[in-house]
């Protein structure tokens, strides 16, 4: 039998695709009951969205919709389904965003990524994510309780006792940034303290090279993990292992469903290619429709069939941000333009617009991928950049897969010496 948390990790991709198609409708009439969803799919038949294709008519909202959204009604923008007072706790993050969490079990999802750690029943985990306004920390709470493992709830910073605590309680996992358990190792030389009991740790918020990964298993840490969450979402995907060897990207969360767009559009791309996470999330009690998180990823396409017994999709992780904008002579050019220029000419099916030369002197150039180059005609391309930049724009006309795959919309080559 798989080593997976439960039976929904193991499921055969069709079968989970039916029953997420299956429970799009029911989530779209719940999420419709709040005033703000109820403005947002006002012309949405919930029964309508029972496919990918249908979601995919939806708009887009944006993570960087959320604080106008929420400073028209405090705290959440009338996109939660169930009143504050009715909830466990209210977060704030920079923005100020302000963030909701339920009261049922694991509300978080964060069960999964530790599961898939090699937390179990009975184990011991020194939490160091903060416990101040933000809920990183009560999502490692949840996913503890629910797994039937202890906590300590060490919080951030205070790195002597931090090291005094692993001593001597001798958890066997760190959850928390992979800067923060580098400095506790340092720390813990220092010292010369032992902090031998720490085996693996999941590690998230911050990137994690390969080559601090690797400095970690060379410091007594073999097994060091990444989960990919947000404030918003909670769980979104993990990183997972079979035996001893690390499965390829990062595997989803069974709650959610994802797409792939094009940074500045709602459109999905296709598998393998870069582009921004949008999230419809199952959650009874602040569902998230067509969420656009800012971060760029793609789907994996060449991985086993099911790594470790898992099978859903896999993402590559986090691969940078989605928002491009830049200020090119005092205008600000948005990847929703570049999509909207692109759009207004059929013959373009990929653009990237470059910008390059010197502040103040700079030069526009929408790359357009193109059937044909040398028989596409650019001076109605260069009049719709003039008309939807207000800038002006030159067209360079380049064969089908020659753009790189890396998400860009809008690339800032300008020389800023």
């Amino acid at each position: 039998m798989a080593d997976t948390l439960d039976s929904l990790e193991t499921r055969p991709p069709e079968q989970r695709e039916r029953e997420l198609m299956a429970r799009l409708p029911q989530l779209i009439a719940r999420a419709k009951a709040a005033a703000g969803w109820s403005r947002i799919l006002k012309d949405v038949n919930a029964g309508d969205i029972n496919s990918r294709a249908a979601l995919a008519t939806l708009p887009v909202t944006r993570k960087s919709d959320l604080h106008a959204l929420q400073s028209q009604q405090t705290p959440f923008g009338d996109l939660n389904t169930t009143p504050v007072g009715q909830l466990a706790r209210v977060y704030m993050s920079p923005g100020p965003i302000f963030d909701p969490e339920g009261r049922s079990g694991d509300w978080w999802r964060f069960a999964r990524p530790l599961y898939a750690a090699g937390v179990r029943a009975g184990g011991l985990l020194q939490n160091c994510f903060s416990y101040h306004f933000t809920p990183a920390a009560f999502m490692v709470e949840g996913g503890a309780a629910r797994l039937g493992c202890a906590l300590i709830p060490a919080g951030s910073g205070q790195t002597a006792m931090q090291v005094q605590a692993i001593s001597t309680l001798r958890p066997d996992t760190y959850v928390g940034t992979p800067s923060f358990l580098k400095i506790i190792i340092e720390k813990a030389q220092e010292m010369d303290a032992d902090v031998s009991s720490i085996k693996r740790a999941l590690v998230s918020a911050e990137a994690l090279p390969e080559s601090l990964r690797a400095w970690f298993a060379d410091h007594g840490v073999p097994c060091v993990l990444q989960a990919y969450a947000s404030a918003d979402i909670g769980s979104i995907a993990y990183e997972t292992r079979t035996g001893d060897v690390r499965d390829p990207g990062m595997v989803l969360d069974e709650e959610v469903i994802l797409e792939i767009v094009r940074p500045g559009s709602g459109e999905p791309v296709p598998a393998g290619e870069v582009g921004e996470v949008v999230l419809t999330v199952f959650n009874p009690d602040y569902p998230l429709i067509r969420f656009a998180t800012g971060d760029l990823s793609a789907i994996l396409t060449d991985t086993p069939s099911s790594p470790g017994g898992r099978t859903n999709t896999r993402i590559k992780g986090w691969l940078g941000r989605a928002d491009q904008t830049t200020k090119v002579r005092g205008m600000f050019v948005h990847p929703s333009q570049v999509h909207d220029i692109a759009r207004r000419h059929p013959e373009i099916l990929k653009a990237r617009l470059v910008v390059s030369g010197q502040v103040a002197q700079e030069a526009m150039t929408l790359h357009c991928e193109v059937a044909d180059p040398a028989s596409a005609s650019n001076d109605a391309i260069i009049e719709s950049i003039r008309k939807l930049t207000k800038l002006r724009g030159e067209v360079e006309f380049v064969p089908v897969g020659s753009l790189p795959n890396d998400g860009k919309v809008i690339a800032d080559v300008r020389d800023y010496r």
